[in-house]
């Protein structure tokens, strides 16, 4: 398997960069904020090539300190420039000597009223906070954030924008300003693609400020996955080198569930699916796709001769909480084969952990909840611990699901940005565990298996999408777009 990334930074990390770039190669601070003030001009000139009025909404960092040094080269080139600034003080000698370089600019209109932010601009530039912000909003820049979201005026923000954590992406007083563009600076920050940051950064631009040979000397707290290829099959190939996927699950009423999974596993390219599953679903299985195995199962027996069978389990969709559910459960959370663990088995190992690594676990939000006995607003608040957590507690291999999906194991985090609102629809997690669980019956490590599956999964709502509409996305259009995905 081959795979495209890219680096994602903390805070810290960043800060660590800028300390070698200013001890090493001897960089200046200033001078690093002067190239990210030419970064902003180069960025306005190419997406906002009609903008002339700009507003540069300032705090006392040295995000306010770029906006200064923008307003200066801008000013020189002919833009009307405006700067509400919600602070008088200062917080570097940077920031002060780029403040004081605009003073006797008297084109430059200055002004603290947050009214000014409501007067008709073609673009605001959001130099307000950055990525130092580490409390919630006061008052006064609460306001500010708000009156820029409700004006229709286009958003440019710096490095992130003003109201989100860097590190995890966590809105610090319950509103962040949403951009639709995001100049951010030297790397990509981890909490700018997971979690809520997807609503207000926009499309991401990347500056580095001339400091790639300074940025390769850190280690990355994570990486994105841009691109991921299958490796190509050999021409002798036969069903036997590409496993048996048996998925486990289809209590009364969640036939559909199971039926989803066996399907994605066929269309992943598994070289046998079977469905063990109550038995009225198990004589259909083979309606929904002639490829699938049904198995009627009732006792601990039973599923032990299919199991012997499979090389990988995928067990939960439609699986249930009822008796049938626990026993059937029991009887595999043990064994000593692959497993991918979603839904209702997810639930059943919250309420009994236990501890294994040949798994991959595949939560939402609640379900991560509910493995960590805590609220979905704590899971929600820092992405990146929340599923460190929970791979430690449960070991193998952890998905946390949601905007920014996270891939996690014991050393390190992957995050995924394929897919889109539309998957918010039933079925979608059960198709998931079916890509999953086909990619690991061919042989791919559960750490592979669980990034290439979460990726393709994305990419082909992302397909669907874009033909029918996000609205009214249902979980089996995506087949058709798995297959061409993973074959391409």
């Amino acid at each position: 398997m081959k795979k495209s990334i890219i680096p994602l930074y903390t805070v810290k990390q960043i800060k660590k960069i800028e300390k070698i770039a200013r001890k090493k190669g001897g960089v200046s601070s200033f001078e690093m904020m002067q190239q990210a003030a030419v970064s902003i001009l180069i960025a306005v000139k190419e997406h906002y090539t009609t903008a002339q009025k700009i507003t540069i909404l300032c705090g006392s960092g040295n995000n306010a300190g770029e906006g200064y040094l923008f307003a200066q080269l801008a000013i020189n080139l002919g833009y009307q420039i405006q700067i509400v600034c919600l602070s008088e003080n200062t917080k570097s000698l940077e920031t002060q000597i780029a403040k004081e370089r605009i003073q006797g600019i008297t084109s430059i209109k200055r002004t603290n009223n947050l009214s000014a932010l409501k007067e008709p601009c073609d673009l605001f530039i959001d130099a307000l906070l950055g990525i130092g912000l580490s409390r919630p909003l006061t008052r006064k820049y609460l306001k500010a954030v708000s009156i820029v979201n409700k004006n229709l005026s286009p958003v440019l923000s710096l490095d992130i924008p003003s109201g989100l954590n860097a590190d995890t992406g966590q809105m610090m007083g319950n509103t962040a300003i949403k951009a639709d563009k995001t100049i951010t600076f030297i790397g990509h920050k981890t909490g700018m693609l997971t979690g809520n940051s997807s609503d207000y950064t926009g499309e991401i631009i990347l500056a580095n400020l001339g400091l790639e040979t300074h940025i390769s000397k850190i280690k990355p707290s994570t990486h994105l996955i841009q691109s991921i290829q299958l490796s190509p099959r050999l021409r002798t190939a036969h069903k036997g080198h590409f496993g048996h996927a048996l998925i486990i699950g289809g209590n009364n009423h969640y036939a559909g569930a199971a039926q989803l999974a066996a399907i994605s596993a066929v269309r992943t390219g598994a070289g046998l699916v079977s469905l063990a599953t109550k038995k009225p679903y198990s004589k259909t299985a083979h309606i929904y796709h002639p490829e699938i195995m049904g198995y009627p199962i009732q006792t601990k027996k039973e599923l032990k001769l299919i199991i012997e069978k499979a090389s990988v389990l995928i067990v939960g969709p439609g699986l249930g909480q009822s008796k049938w559910s626990k026993t059937l459960w029991e009887s595999i959370k043990d064994i000593n084969k692959p497993k991918i663990v979603d839904a209702d088995a997810l639930n059943l190992l919250a309420k009994d952990p236990y501890y294994s690594d040949t798994w991959i676990l595949t939560p939402h939000p609640g379900e991560a909840a509910r493995l960590l006995n805590c609220t979905t607003s704590t899971i929600l608040e820092n992405r990146y611990e929340s599923i460190k957590k929970i791979q430690k507690k449960y070991g193998g291999i952890c998905v946390l699901k949601g905007a920014g999906t996270l891939i996690c194991n014991n050393k390190q985090i992957y995050t995924n940005i394929t897919g889109n609102p539309g998957m918010a629809s039933g079925g979608m997690g059960d198709v998931l565990a079916g890509i999953i669980g086909g990619l690991v019956a061919q042989k791919y490590s559960l750490f592979q298996a669980a990034q290439a599956g979460v990726y393709f999964h994305g990419l082909a709502a992302d397909k669907s999408s874009t033909y029918y509409g996000e609205r009214g996305l249902s979980a089996s259009q995506l087949f058709k777009y798995i297959q061409q995905l993973i074959n391409t």
